[in-house]
């Protein structure tokens, strides 16, 4: 696969939610990695874990609360898996990613090995850095991912990490399902999809929070752009204007607020935990390859001039 350029290889460090698709162990991890060694690969990682020690006790709780559900997913599982991460990243020197983290205890191992030279990046989504867990309502399972939302505090240490570039991209995770997943009539947390949709919002989601905190456009772009395409080894085709590259460019209005609502998503299934919120960036019109593919006033135009990247 490498050898036909495919740019990177992703793995769940315990049950991804599909039987079919395993997840790895330590000892597989070693085999891949050796496999890695001497290419210019990335290892993605969904870093949680079982642990061993017992879970605090929620059997008073009811299946639709969601402290069950936070509870169910500690931090420690987390911290344990960016340990294995890590671990095995410095013994191969291979470049490795953790996608999605939630877990802000996480971030003192991670900035500890990329001072120590580790080939270590990673990345947080818009629900992390958006949402809480003191504002989920019992039964909302529109809010559940994993892993999971968590504190206020822990939000605002993540937004320390992205200001300090210990975690250097901001994306959607975009996980889609159909609503029935989702257990809307019973809101039972501990049974419903794991995951949420967010790639349509993302930009005006990170934005709003962007302009609270004081951070520019150009951030905006880095987070979501430049630093991606650069960890992709796209740089060179995408990711910024340098004239020569690939037209990939989105037309928004940085300052028109719009509040979102359920006619205006895109995606199939329409529970979204955004509903109702107000945000900042309306996008205009969205070209790729110097096409316009989608355009504020009337919807998708029917092009596809996408491609597949390869090495």
């Amino acid at each position: 696969m490498i050898a036909e350029g495919v740019r990177g290889f992703k793995c769940f460090l315990i049950h991804s939610g599909i039987d079919e698709f395993p997840h790895c162990t330590e000892s597989d991890l070693h085999l891949a990695y050796q496999q890695l060694q001497g290419t210019d690969s990335v290892f993605l990682f969904h870093a949680e874990v079982e642990v061993d020690e017992e879970l605090a006790d929620s059997s008073s709780l009811a299946d639709n609360a969601y402290d069950k559900f936070m509870l169910s997913r500690p931090e420690k599982m987390e911290i344990e898996a960016v340990k294995m991460v890590i671990k095995l990243c410095l013994q191969y020197k291979v470049r490795s990613h953790i996608v999605h983290l939630s877990a802000a205890t996480a971030l003192p191992l991670i900035r500890e090995a990329q001072k120590a030279g580790a080939p270590l990046t990673v990345e947080t989504c818009h629900h992390y850095l958006t949402l809480n867990s003191e504002n989920v309502p019992d039964g909302a399972t529109e809010y559940k991912c994993c892993p999971p939302i968590r504190t206020k505090q822990n939000q605002e240490e993540l937004w320390a990490a992205v200001r300090d570039l210990s975690i250097s991209m901001v994306v959607s995770d975009h996980s889609p399902c159909t609503a029935g997943l989702k257990c809307p009539d019973t809101g039972d947390f501990m049974k419903a999809w794991g995951g949420i949709a967010g790639l349509q919002l993302g930009l005006s989601l990170f934005w709003t929070s962007c302009k609270e905190r004081g951070l520019s456009v150009s951030d905006l772009s880095d987070y979501m752009s430049a630093n991606t395409a650069k960890h992709a080894g796209l740089q060179m085709r995408v990711g910024n204007t340098t004239p020569g590259l690939r037209g990939d460019l989105v037309i928004w209005n940085p300052e028109k607020q719009f509040t979102v609502t359920e006619d205006m998503i895109f995606h199939k299934n329409k529970l979204t935990p955004y509903l109702g919120m107000t945000l900042y960036g309306q996008v205009e019109k969205t070209i790729v390859g110097g096409e316009v593919v989608f355009d504020g006033q009337t919807g998708f135009t029917g092009a596809k001039p996408g491609q597949i990247f390869l090495n």
